[in-house]
């Protein structure tokens, strides 16, 4: 038998404000969105009184920093930070949906005569033409008629294959000065 899962309970949740501006005004514009980040688990690790290797930022959070690219986070952030029992801090986006984990797919149960090893033989399907599209050949593509000035130049290569010369300069209408 499986074992179920035990999530841990929250020991503590609370709703911040966090201020990042001041911190990601003392770095170089290419470096700002990193900066909110480490600045959102200094704030939550000092406030929760956790390690900030356990502070972990969720989805939605880091998709909030990050959502106006590196050089422009946002200047505060509103989040729900939740410690459970390990100690564990979570930042959740205030107001973000709750993803809830699906069950694990199983899969489908075969008939019982395939478990003992009977296997039956498989059935090709095969789909019923009326005879009129059987008697019918894929008819071919009418091939559009040829303009004067293809059937002048297919005529100038045929007397050149005549004389021997393979070689031929195609006459261009802006090439001629009349």
């Amino acid at each position: 038998m499986a074992k179920k899962e035990k999530k841990p309970e929250v020991k503590l949740e609370r709703v911040y404000n966090v201020p990042l501006r001041r911190q990601w005004l003392k770095v170089p514009r290419y470096k700002r969105a990193k900066k909110a980040v480490r600045a959102l688990r200094e704030f939550l690790a000092k406030h929760m009184k956790a390690d900030i290797n356990n502070v972990k930022i969720e989805k939605y959070a880091n998709l909030k920093l990050w959502e106006r690219g590196i050089k422009n986070p946002p200047h505060h952030i509103k989040v729900t930070a939740k410690k459970d029992d390990a100690g564990i801090v979570r930042a959740e986006l205030e107001g973000a949906p709750e993803e809830e984990k699906a069950p694990p797919k199983k899969a489908p149960k075969k008939p019982a005569e395939e478990k003992k090893g009977e296997k039956k033989p498989e059935e090709k399907k095969v789909e019923e033409k009326p005879a009129e599209e059987e008697k019918e050949e894929p008819k071919e593509k009418p091939k559009p008629e040829k303009t004067e000035k293809q059937k002048q130049v297919e005529k100038k290569v045929e007397e050149l294959e005549k004389e021997g010369k393979t070689t031929i300069k195609a006459e261009k209408p802006e090439d001629k000065k009349e």
